[in-house]
């Protein structure tokens, strides 16, 4: 079927059942959010809800930056502020999904780069950026979020924890998502492939990540 439209509670709700159904995630490994372009608030996941169980009462809208929610809305996730913040610094962005991929978690925590090995992952994520660890759900853990995303980066992992996928649709923040955790299995299947004898692995040609860059690729 075509992706859902119209409510971003019903677009959000499908990237949720679809995370944990293609095991992107397990139950409640993540939050999601998405706004109006343009919007100083967002619909963002309740706290403790389970990803593939989402309803639209499941979802609270807050205020950008701060987090204020309405009167009968359930208590966003704790983690609220690390899409806070991405929001106001990145008015292009319309949609984040915050997941806990387990292969793209475990090749962050070892040290290992997750390689950009397909001509869709460089299409979809052309950039993968990392940050150090800090305490989910922190004002710390949400501004440095924010500032390593603040040029650009639309993929970024946080370590010993997840992922940040950012886009301008839910759509297209799932699909980078998806190819996220796609290019880590290929890595780690590369890695094992290697048996260990090198760190690197191989990665598109410079010429096509180049013409990423310059919005003149297709695939």
């Amino acid at each position: 079927m075509s992706y859902p439209d119209g409510d971003l509670r019903d677009q959000l709700a499908h990237v949720g059942a679809e995370a944990v159904r293609t095991g992107l995630v397990i139950g409640s490994g993540g939050n999601l959010s998405g706004r109006m372009a343009g919007s100083d608030q967002c619909w963002i996941t309740a706290a403790g809800s389970w990803l593939d169980r989402l309803e639209p009462t499941e979802f609270s809208l807050i205020s950008i930056p701060e987090g204020r929610f309405r009167d009968g809305h359930p208590q966003p996730s704790s983690e609220w502020r690390l899409h806070t913040e991405t929001y106001a610094r990145r008015p292009d962005v319309n949609a984040i999904i915050h997941l806990h991929p387990q292969t793209s978690v475990l090749l962050t925590a070892l040290g290992y780069d997750i390689a950009l090995i397909t001509s869709d992952h460089a299409y979809y994520l052309r950039e993968i950026a990392a940050i150090p660890f800090g305490q989910p759900g922190s004002v710390e853990l949400a501004v440095a979020a924010a500032e390593a995303v603040a040029g650009g980066i639309n993929a970024l992992m946080l370590d010993h924890h997840g992922c940040s996928v950012l886009a301008d649709s839910v759509e297209l923040a799932h699909k980078r998502a998806v190819n996220l955790e796609e290019a880590a299995r290929s890595t780690y299947a590369a890695l094992l492939l290697t048996a260990g004898r090198s760190r690197r692995v191989p990665q598109v040609p410079e010429a096509f990540l180049e013409a990423v860059g310059r919005g003149e690729a297709q695939v």
